[in-house]
């Protein structure tokens, strides 16, 4: 007989993180063993120092904050309420609780002991990524070697190279199978093919895969005369099918075709032929997916003579990009991938407008991405942020040098914005006179950014100060690139202002149980995930760059890496912060890519309980950062 209780306690579990990738009957197995407490308002679940218990918990219902003695002073540095976890992390790393559990008000838990949670996320995937992100984005010791060990021992590495990382990837197979019966006539699936436009049926008992008849077989089996098309398929059929599970890659399954000689094969719930059919992969579906291979891409850039063409490049990127969210490629590889292929569509685009100048340029410049894309973080298709330096030239030619360049610059800019790039609202772009300048011009207009500076000047100063040469000439850059940091270096009023500026969009972390939102406007009730969390933890990451003369890395996460390796005292910070800024941008680029725009607004109510959690984490990390800034800046009184 069934335990109802347990039953109870299994239903609860299923809707909520990690537990929501456990079978049914994992999920019963932990429920037999749950324990329940009860805790009133302000009761310890654990303390400080307190041994390990043989549990982790969950809340069923209530709140609980942990909380930790900073400067004889108690502060709380989390809040968890229904359906979080907490209490695992210490369990996996072996150590004393680093903090106190304690109800904000009447609890209920729910203790799951690890000897029956662990052996489960050796088999588990989702699990193991769920607990991975978990652990990272806590600041109390987000990279504990003994959990990354423990957890990462049962992974596949992914590899770096472009053509591993495209064999890597799942097949997309189809959803929609057209099956038939046995007994079904020979002329009957000829026409079912014809209908749908397809190359196989699979032939089904109960959804059971029986068989598969291709074009193949009724080219070598009919047509040839060897069967009458009044014959029953299963005469012709193969059989048994060839089946996987979903999630097959692309070499897994094209290893088996070439071993067996087929160009089909059946997806199936199970991965065997005894299970229910739910898709159906082709030669000619992998084959497809070749197209947005980053090698394939590269060439087909390099190789494009329109901007038509490169528009329809633009459109394989970014199903290359959704192929690797969908399938949790790591992020650092990702942006880097994306990025190559963003810089070499520009620079395509640049080498076509010089030759439709009809006339090279008059002296040395360079083209410079800026923004996102000069810190290799744009994924998405975002405004277009860029600017030309060119070589110093004599008084009385600076005009028709810039003339040419704005040129130029006029029928780049139109074409970035033709394959995908759009216009920048504010005008930063190079066709903006402002923003095509000798070398000169552009010192002395940093000069002024960093010694009278203004609202305006640390805005301006936020996006100019972020830059990659794209094309050009790569010693005005780096001269350009040296002065920032020769006029920065122990400039203690330029960086106070900046660090003050990177304090205005406060971490939401405050808003406990619901999010800051906007309150008017086309996005009223919308998280402005832009504005309130990446925005803060990209502004931190330039100013300890500048502060630290951290050269020629722009990209934040990488940043935050370099502050690490700086400042080992402060190493679990940083490194969380990293984690917080590839977190932030690939929450970005799944809502943009699920709703077809730049993702910079998100819609809360449509959020899992899983993706609210990761939100409130990385809102933590950005919370310690800024007060960090504050300290450091003396900025204590910053509101």
């Amino acid at each position: 007989m069934k335990n109802t209780i347990a039953e109870r306690i299994a239903d609860f579990l299923k809707n909520f993180p990690p537990f929501d990738q456990l079978s049914k009957e994992d999920l019963y197995a932990i429920a037999q063993v749950v324990t329940i407490t009860y805790l009133e308002r302000d009761n310890l679940v654990y303390a400080v120092g307190e041994t390990l218990h043989d549990k982790f918990y969950i809340i069923h219902k209530g709140a609980i904050a942990l909380t930790k003695d900073i400067n004889a002073k108690v502060e709380t540095i989390d809040r968890f309420d229904e359906g979080d976890v907490f209490g695992l992390r210490p369990l996996f790393a072996k150590e004393n609780y680093a903090t106190n559990a304690v109800t904000e008000e009447e609890s209920i838990l729910y203790g799951i002991p690890l000897v029956t949670f662990k052996p489960l996320i050796t088999r588990n995937k989702a699990v193991v990524d769920f607990l991975i992100e978990s652990f990272a984005s806590n600041t109390e010791n987000p990279f504990s070697k003994e959990i990354h060990g423990s957890l990462y021992e049962h992974r596949l590495e992914v590899l770096a190279n472009d053509k591993e990382l495209f064999e890597l990837q799942p097949v997309r197979y189809i959803k929609k199978v057209i099956t038939a019966k046995a007994n079904t006539k020979i002329k009957d699936i000829a026409l079912l093919m014809q209908k749908h436009h397809i190359g196989s049926i699979l032939i089904e008992a109960d959804m059971i895969p029986v068989g598969i008849v291709t074009d193949v077989d009724l080219r070598n089996k009919v047509i040839t005369g060897a069967y009458p098309i009044d014959t029953e398929v299963q005469h012709i059929m193969s059989a048994p099918v060839l089946c996987y599970p979903k999630g097959v890659s692309i070499s897994q399954a094209q290893l088996t075709m070439m071993k067996h000689n087929i160009s089909h094969l059946c997806i199936t719930a199970d991965g065997t032929p005894n299970s229910k059919i739910i898709g159906v992969i082709s030669q000619n579906d992998i084959n497809v997916m070749r197209g947005s291979n980053p090698t394939v891409l590269m060439k087909a850039i390099k190789r494009s003579q329109s901007t038509k063409q490169l528009k329809h490049i633009r459109k394989k990127i970014m199903v290359l990009l959704k192929g690797f969210v969908q399938q949790n490629i790591p992020l650092t590889q990702t942006s880097k991938i994306i990025f190559e292929l963003n810089d070499a569509t520009i620079k395509r685009i640049i080498e076509r407008c010089i030759v439709k100048m009809g006339q090279q340029p008059p002296v040395k410049f360079a083209w410079m991405s800026m923004g996102s894309q000069g810190r290799k973080e744009q994924l998405l298709q975002t405004d277009q942020d860029n600017a030309i330096v060119f070589e110093n030239v004599d008084a009385e030619e600076l005009e028709d040098v810039r003339a040419y360049f704005l040129l130029l610059s006029k029928k780049v800019n139109k074409r970035l914005n033709e394959v995908g790039f759009d216009f920048c609202p504010a005008d930063i772009m190079a066709k903006n006179p402002k923003w095509c300048l000798s070398l000169d011009e552009w010192k002395l207009q940093f000069n002024h950014w960093t010694s009278n500076t203004g609202d305006d000047e640390i805005l301006l100063s936020s996006i100019f100060f972020d830059f990659d040469i794209t094309y050009g000439d790569a010693n005005l850059t780096s001269q350009l690139s040296d002065h920032i940091f020769d006029i920065t270096k122990n400039n203690h009023m330029f960086l106070s202002k900046l660090a003050a500026s990177a304090l205005r969009s406060a971490s939401p972390l405050g808003f406990f149980r619901r999010f800051l939102v906007e309150k008017d406007g086309e996005y009223k009730d919308f998280f402005d995930i832009k504005k309130r969390a990446i925005t803060p933890i990209v502004d931190a990451g330039r100013l300890f760059a500048l502060s630290n003369q951290i050269k020629n890395i722009n990209n934040t996460a990488e940043r935050f890496e370099k502050m690490a390796e700086i400042f080992p005292a402060n190493e679990e910070l940083y490194l969380s912060c990293s984690y917080a800024s590839k977190a932030l941008l690939k929450f970005r680029t799944k809502h943009g890519l699920l709703h077809n725009d730049n993702g910079r607004f998100i819609e809360i109510a449509a959020l899992s309980k899983e993706e609210k959690m990761k939100l409130k984490r990385c809102f933590n990390t950005i919370a310690q950062i800024q007060e960090s800034i504050k300290l450091k800046y003396n900025l204590s009184n910053f509101k």
